[in-house]
């Protein structure tokens, strides 16, 4: 048996235990997600379509990896005007297996693992007078949580000492991509002169800049950097 579905803009023929990758549905690796935009389905010659969608039907999969795809450069120049402008995009793509086709309103079997797991505990926590599992958990919650914040406010680099220079002078940084690049400990135009491959490399990791670009802002900063 086939489906033909509809996620993130697309259309996608799938049939059960199909690797496919579509555009990111929320859900960690493991979970069972369900997409209820299904447009046909069928076995064989026999094929029901539906009107746009077919009613009862629905299929799952299992999250099996969320990640990004390639790097899409939009380059912009205008001719005679001293003016171009260069974008990058990293669309965040969700690897999925299809587990299931179902129709007629039926209920999915499979479960994620973790939802699942998730439900045991409460149960235990619900029926057992002991304490020390829900203190076990409220001591770990604080932990994790101060460590993922020590995570996001610790920069990328170290900001050098003097007065900042104002980053939209280099072309295709305009106030924002500037402002970022401060929070980061990017300020200077010398700073990103010295910038090499590895540093690059991790910038285009965690920002919103791809490597072109940020190629492209280093060789404007070091003619910026002379002056």
């Amino acid at each position: 048996m086939f489906a033909v579905i509809k996620t993130g803009g697309k259309q996608y023929r799938v049939a059960a235990n199909d690797l496919l990758k579509i555009e990111k549905v929320e859900g960690q690796v493991g979970d069972i997600v369900e997409i209820g935009h299904v447009l046909a389905h069928g076995e064989g010659e026999n094929v029901t379509f539906g009107a746009p969608f077919v009613d009862g039907a629905l299929v799952t999969a299992e999250v099996v990896e969320q990640g990004k795809n390639r790097t899409v450069i939009a380059f912009k120049k205008r001719r005679r005007q001293n003016s171009r402008r260069k974008i990058g995009h990293r669309q965040l793509l969700t690897t999925v297996r299809i587990a299931e086709i179902l129709l007629g309103g039926a209920k999915p079997t499979k479960k994620a693992a973790t939802k699942t797991e998730a439900k045991a505990e409460g149960a235990v926590k619900t029926g057992a007078k002991s304490e020390a599992a829900p203190k076990t958990k409220a001591e770990a919650a604080p932990n994790e949580t101060e460590a993922k914040a020590s995570e996001t406010a610790a920069p990328l680099f170290k900001t050098p000492k003097g007065e900042p220079d104002d980053l939209t002078v280099i072309k295709g940084v305009g106030p924002v991509a500037a402002g970022q690049l401060n929070e980061q400990g990017i300020t200077t135009f010398a700073q990103i002169a010295k910038l090499s491959d590895k540093d690059i490399a991790r910038i285009d990791e965690h920002m919103p800049f791809s490597t072109d670009q940020i190629t492209d802002w280093r060789e404007q900063a070091k003619d910026l950097a002379k002056k």
